[in-house]
């Protein structure tokens, strides 16, 4: 119901963007976030983004350099990620969860129950 584009293979200080699209379900209900899943590592948050597209939030690793943004047309969500490092390496998802409160967000895992296959995001010289 939810499938990652986007990812792939680049430099240290390059920019990259994912996509996630919707299928199924109607993602007009559901807020939305990005985790991240590095190897040997507990998958962890990234960004998120409420009912209401104006809220947004995200990991402190990633503030100032990651947008997250919805488009309730498209049934799609993304995820532009400039100055890139190294320890952005990783398998990156997408999550939706169903909410009735439009600003509702949340950073734990646990909460989301819907997800993608995830795309691979390697940042390397």
């Amino acid at each position: 119901q939810l499938a990652e584009s986007g990812g792939g293979l680049v430099q240290p200080g390059d920019s990259l963007s994912l996509s996630c699209q919707a299928s199924g379900v109607t993602v007009s209900w559901y807020a939305l976030a990005w985790f991240r899943q590095a190897p040997g590592k507990e998958r962890e948050f990234v960004a998120s983004v409420a009912r209401n597209k104006e809220k947004t939030h995200y990991a402190d690793s990633v503030k100032g350099r990651f947008t997250v943004s919805r488009d309730f047309d498209k049934d799609a969500v993304y995820l532009q990620m400039r100055s890139l490092e190294p320890d952005d390496t990783a398998v990156y998802y997408c999550a939706a969860r169903w909410t009735y409160d439009i600003d509702s967000y949340t950073y734990d895992v646990r909460d989301y129950d819907t997800w993608g296959q995830g795309t691979q995001v390697t940042v390397s010289s």
